[in-house]
């Protein structure tokens, strides 16, 4: 039997994160496979050599952000295009990063290319005809939130829901102990800690992180430490406070050391909340692309939290109300009322229920070697 070649496409730091485990546990039921990939350094620890483009080069958001940006989009589309002809794998598999991927995958398909999808676009939120594209285009998706299976069904396209992969990352680290003198290796003391989670993308961060930090200052009884992404410098997040600590590739340590956080939308706020967090979720983008998003948009909520136990349990603070006296208002109602952390707490439980159990990683590799021969 020849050795089997997976082409792999993650475009963002989270994809990165599951692409990585989902190819070590690819690895542990198959050892004799190759990875050619799109990704970041956690998918370049797993099997050094195959990478192709660095998350850093890819990661561009909002629609004014992502047309300021064509040239280069459809430049790396046409090379992708070029480099999966060359390599010739078994399948490819996309993760995430859908205005990207989705092009691949119908390129893909007329190619005869087996596709893959893990971790589904966000279709259920906005361009829902998206999905019957992806059942032309799809061999198999791999859904990772519960709400998902039951949206897909009524287009009549049976998808397989993994569980979240963020139960199987925190729980490994939860076990290996990693937070443990966490303070004595940032140089933090003993006061409790505020978390800044402002983004992976430098647009991103150079829009909230300045907001987030006029919210917080003068808070002298706690110590506000900000998660660097590692696609960022220590000298870009200085330019906003120097005042203020950094850690990079610390991130999980740096929850489970938190009192309270302040987070952008995104996969983060799931994550703060399975540390059991209490936090404040913050998002602003540039005004046409939130009146862009807003008419398209047909979700209650921005955050996976409040989606996926379909009611507010986070406060989100969008667009005009992201700014420092609303944060700094329901921050201290986090910081200070007893009785609002102990009904955050109780919410956090039930999420962890409603998303069942892990071996998301497994799964998928188990799966997708089932059907690829």
């Amino acid at each position: 039997m020849s050795r089997l070649k997976f082409y792999i496409i993650a475009g963002e730091a989270s994809g990165d994160l599951h692409a990585s485990n989902m190819m070590q546990a690819l690895i542990e039921e198959n050892s004799d496979i190759d990875f050619r990939y799109w990704g970041g350094d956690r998918m370049e620890s797993v099997q050094p050599g195959g990478l192709v483009k660095h998350i850093r080069d890819l990661a561009f958001m909002g629609f004014i952000e992502v047309l300021a940006n064509l040239k280069t989009i459809l430049r790396n589309i046409s090379f992708c295009k070029e480099d999966i002809e060359e390599y010739q794998p078994d399948a490819l598999i996309l993760v995430d990063y859908p205005g990207f991927n989705l092009r691949i995958a119908e390129w893909a398909k007329s190619k005869g290319i087996k596709v893959y999808y893990y971790i589904s676009p966000q279709v259920w939120a906005w361009k829902q005809s998206r999905v019957h594209k992806i059942k032309k285009v799809v061999d198999k998706m791999f859904v990772i939130l519960p709400f998902e299976k039951a949206f897909y069904e009524r287009f009549d396209y049976d998808v397989e829901y993994v569980g979240h992969p963020l139960l199987d990352e925190i729980e490994r680290f939860n076990t290996q102990g990693l937070s443990k003198d966490f303070r004595k290796r940032n140089g933090l003391n003993e006061q409790p800690i505020i978390a800044v989670l402002p983004g992976s993308r430098k647009q991103e961060v150079s829009k909230k992180l300045p907001i987030m930090l006029d919210a917080i200052k003068g808070l002298g009884d706690y110590q506000i430490v900000i998660a660097g992404a590692p696609t960022l410098s220590k000298e870009f997040y200085g330019s906003f406070d120097d005042s203020v600590h950094i850690v990079f590739d610390e991130t999980y340590a740096l929850l489970a050391s938190s009192y309270a956080a302040l987070v952008t939308s995104g996969t983060a706020t799931l994550e703060t909340a399975l540390f059991r967090v209490p936090e404040v979720v913050c998002y602003k983008g540039s005004q046409l692309s939130y009146m862009i998003a807003k008419r398209l948009i047909k979700v209650k909520y921005i955050s996976l939290v409040n989606l996926i136990m379909d009611r507010e349990v986070v406060k989100e603070l969008i667009q005009q109300d992201c700014n420092p006296e609303k944060i700094r208002e329901e921050l201290e109602s986090l910081l200070n009322d007893e009785s609002h952390r102990n009904r955050l707490g109780k919410d956090y439980e039930k999420l962890a229920e409603v998303l069942g159990g892990g071996g998301a990683s497994k799964k998928v590799a188990q799966s997708l070697l089932k059907t690829i021969r």
